[in-house]
């Protein structure tokens, strides 16, 4: 697997910074569509094969090492005028190149491999080094978020260095590499400054709760977002707090670990789940869904020593990936996807490799070979491994990060790798938080760092909770090899039979007493003055705005009792739920087009826009079909090749008629089925919202075909692949279908798999317009009219791309000139699977009704998204 993902990027991308593994070319920065903060990872300095350095030397790949070493020496340029995250490049290449450095030292004591090597990655790191210091010149200490490679901070050429924000871990993710760096070169000021972002981080805990929040001001230290959790944007400042005692022996950071990690287990963990909360009010949790980036948690918990937590929520995550093939990007706190993407990423595996080495329970090497298989049946393309668009329809995305190689195979090998397997001892490193490797002799060599301990200004410390030994690596439950099944067996059913305890509080027991049940939102009437009076008592309040929309705002501690303000809560849940409904029968969920010919064989997946009119592929069978290109290529008149089309798929280009036209003329031609190319050349569903094709305003009752859409890009990797094999065969689908092995050994078109009955999924175009939250108790829902923009040359009925909710007393609805498709908003990201009824008695293991809602929508939640982007993606 990793050849395939390695030699695929050194011939299709190298030396690019990644590989695009749908249209097999490397992403160059500023050559492709801006993916916004994700793209600050990629600095023109052939990224991958950096960080997959040693990860060749952990698969025994010597002499891929040492020509790999050859080519970053050779061409590798970090001079370059490009503005980059200093997190990422500290992680990713920094890291990269001490880890390289230090397994190829390692080969050249052992006398066969790298005896040329002269310290010269070491010399390319303390360049990087001297390159991302300017970034530390705050009043704080802490590290500007970004840096110009060439020009530094603040010079206008430089164009960065305004930023006055910075998460957590991007601020606190520096102290292993800086540290590293100065112990192998002498040169102290890196883990001096690095040691004074921690120190500083570490001084603005909030002092009560001994939380830190997400987001910090780079020059105040005010908190600017006061969520706090273990995923996103903190995740790996704890890390790093327990691994610096473990490599560099400073006893003050076990101190400043002991104390969060209490904090952490005393507010954060609800087991299984991991859910934020607000550093000042602790007990108040502040959202309803957790990220994929906590599924390292547990392995830090098995260095920590604290193994029962981490075996609940690992299990609870894998419980989580055999629901969805993979772990979303975020899911809620009754299992439903929160935001489908999953760039493939490697936390997960890392918490299996850690349990599985402090329990040698052989149920996690069958854990780590559902995710191979997994990752081989679902993600792997001709070209590589394609990140996961949508868990849920298996649609990819085009990109393959280099964590991919840094990290998944690295621990997934070592998982199943004999002690013989591996050319050196991995007990004698410690694994960064992308995997790369630093010697623990570090820890002796240059200790020139003042070690004042400045903990115990802060606070007073407990010490008989702390266990003072370094991490323990060996197994720890030799003579119980069924401890670790006997606390995962209560949650082998949590995800899909079970509510999870402490989710949500019925209150069953007032209701057998006689006390009236909470007002529903499907009772509720504005007019109705006892109505109005319970929503006060919730601390819910009606706001008519002047625009006509209807605010409904609630402060919680406003509400006359506790139970009033988690029935308020609950209110808003089912109120958005209810105002979804309104748009449900007008909006459908994406589709999918998968290439099931040679050479593909159903790994390509391709994000589709489904049409209002024609087969229904959730009601009826898939249809599969060769592909055949229409003449005229718009379908706007009778085609003049029906013997081209006549039992095939026909390609449409998009444009000068209505899509229902199109549908006519090539079914009249004896077309199967329709694919709508967008002429808008180099449009994508990467950047753009998915469209909905929309009738003409008659009857399309005589349209028995199917109809999907695809941008341009998508479009793109079909017609190439028509020119390049000739003859293409497409699956029209509602979801992905799995592979048929027996298709793909003997090279030949198979019968149509029976697949998986597909989750209904529905898309519901929404806007949650959201008051600013002035207090963590704060939440606010806008319900408004949908509103339509004007389409484009296309009969378009399209959807404004902020999600949007319609008041469920008003329906408004617009129709441009044309009138032709309908944008599904974010569908991809904001799609989720929901209750068909927030009723308390409906059972959880009943089938539930897919639509995105449950506070998912509130502002804070949004802002997370973003900041997750823009800190941790």
């Amino acid at each position: 697997m990793f050849d395939h993902a390695y030699g695929n990027y050194m011939e299709h991308a190298y030396p690019a910074d990644e590989l695009m593994p749908l249209t097999c070319r490397g992403r160059v920065r500023g050559q492709e569509p801006s993916r916004g903060d994700v793209d600050d990872a990629l600095g023109k300095f052939s990224l991958t094969l950096i960080d997959s350095l040693d990860t060749l030397v952990v698969l025994n790949k010597t002499k891929e090492f040492e020509d790999a070493v050859r080519k970053v020496l050779r061409d590798v340029n970090l001079d370059n005028d490009v503005v980059v995250s200093v997190f990422e490049t500290n992680i990713r290449v920094l890291g990269g190149l001490l880890g390289g450095h230090s397994l190829a030292i390692m080969l050249k004591e052992k006398g066969e491999y790298m005896q040329w090597y002269n310290d010269e990655l070491l010399q390319m790191a303390k360049q990087l080094g001297y390159k991302l210091l300017p970034a530390f010149n705050t009043t704080s200490g802490l590290p500007y978020p970004r840096i110009n490679l060439k020009f530094g901070i603040r010079k206008p050429e430089a164009r960065t260095g305004t930023e006055t924000d910075t998460c957590t871990a991007c601020a606190g993710t520096l102290i292993l590499e800086f540290a590293a760096l100065s112990r192998f070169t002498g040169a102290t000021i890196f883990e001096e400054y690095a040691r004074k972002a921690l120190d500083f981080l570490w001084e603005k805990r909030q002092r009560s709760s001994n939380l830190v929040g997400v987001t910090i001001n780079i020059h105040t230290g005010d908190w600017v977002r006061k969520d706090s959790g273990v995923g996103a944007g903190i995740d790996s400042y704890y890390e790093y707090l327990l691994k610096a005692y473990v490599l560099l022996g400073d006893d003050s950071f076990l101190e400043r670990f002991n104390t969060h990690y209490d904090a952490i287990m005393r507010y954060i963990s609800q087991p299984p789940l991991l859910l934020d909360v607000h550093i000042h009010k602790p007990m108040l949790n502040a959202r309803t869904w957790m990220d994929a980036l906590l599924a390292f948690f547990p392995g830090l918990q098995v260095l920590k020593g604290d193994i029962r937590p981490a075996i609940e929520t690992h299990e609870m995550l894998y419980q989580v990936i055999k629901k969805h093939n993979f772990l979303p990007e975020a899911f809620t706190t009754d299992f439903r996807v929160h935001w489908a993407q999953h760039p493939l990423r490697p936390e997960f595996a890392e918490s299996t490799y850690f349990l599985y080495k402090a329990t040698g329970d052989p149920y996690y090497l069958e854990v780590g070979k559902t995710l191979i298989e997994n990752l081989n049946k679902y993600a792997r393309v001709p070209c590589g491994f394609a990140a996961m668009k949508d868990v849920r329809t298996g649609s990819h995305e085009d990109r393959m990060d280099s964590f991919f190689l840094a990290e998944m195979f690295k621990y997934l090998y070592l998982l199943f790798a004999d002690k013989e397997d591996i050319i050196f001892d991995i007990e004698d490193y410690i694994f960064t938080t992308e995997a790369h490797l630093l010697p623990l002799w570090l820890s002796t060599t240059n200790q020139s760092i003042s070690k004042k301990n400045t903990t115990s200004e802060y606070t007073e410390l407990d010490d008989s909770n702390f266990d003072w030994t370094c991490p323990n690596t060996q197994i720890l439950f030799p003579n119980d090899p069924l401890y670790a099944q006997s606390i995962r067996e209560p949650l082998k059913n949590v995800v899909d039979k079970s509510c999870p305890r402490g989710i949500i509080r019925v209150r069953e027991e007032s209701f057998r007493s006689g006390a009236k049940p909470p007002l529903r939102a499907r009772d509720f009437m504005a007019t109705n003055p006892e109505h109005l009076e319970i929503l006060k008592k919730m601390g819910v309040s009606l706001i008519h705005l002047k625009d006509g929309r209807v605010q409904l705002v609630q402060h919680a501690i406003q509400a006359a009792s506790s139970i009033d303000a988690e029935d308020g809560l609950r209110f808003m849940q089912e109120m958005i739920e209810l105002s979804s409904q309104q748009q449900k029968e007008q909006q459908l969920p994406p589709r999918a087009v998968q290439i099931v010919s040679h050479p593909f064989f159903g790994r390509v997946v391709l994000t589709a826009g489904p049409a209002q009119f024609g087969l229904d592929l959730s009601k009826h069978k898939e249809t599969r079909g060769f592909v055949a290109s229409s003449k005229p290529y718009n379908g706007c008149s009778e085609l003049t090749n029906p013997e081209a089309v006549m039992g095939k798929i026909a390609l449409i280009q998009r444009g000068q008629c209505m899509f229902a036209e199109k549908a006519r003329n090539i079914q009249n031609a004896g077309a199967i089925g329709g694919i709508v190319i967008d002429d808008n050349e180099g449009s994508s569903s990467d950047t753009a919202p998915l469209f909905q094709m929309a009738g003409d305003g008659k009857d399309t009752d005589d349209i028995k075909i199917p109809m999907l859409f695809l941008f341009s890009k998508e479009g793109s990797i079909i017609l190439d692949a028509i020119r390049e094999y000739e003859e293409v065969e497409v699956l029209l689908s509602d979801k992905a279908k799995d592979r048929d092995p027996e298709m793909e050994n003997e090279e030949q078109p198979s019968s149509e798999n029976d697949s998986q009955s597909a989750e209904q999924i529905t898309s519901s175009s929404q806007e949650v317009d959201l008051v600013d939250q002035e207090s963590p108790e704060e939440s606010s829902l806008n319900s408004q009219p949908e509103s339509l923009s004007p389409a484009d040359m296309d009969n378009a009925a399209s959807v404004s791309p902020s999600e949007q909710i319609s008041n469920p007393m008003e329906n408004h609805e617009t129709t441009s000139l044309d009138g032709e498709c309908t944008d599904l908003d974010n569908q991809l990201q904001e799609q989720s699977e929901t209750e068909e009824d927030s009723n308390p008695n409906v059972s959880w293991g009943k089938k539930v009704q897919p639509i995105d809602s449950i506070l998912a929508d509130w502002n804070e939640d949004i802002e997370a998204f973003e900041m997750m982007e823009k800190d941790e993606l």
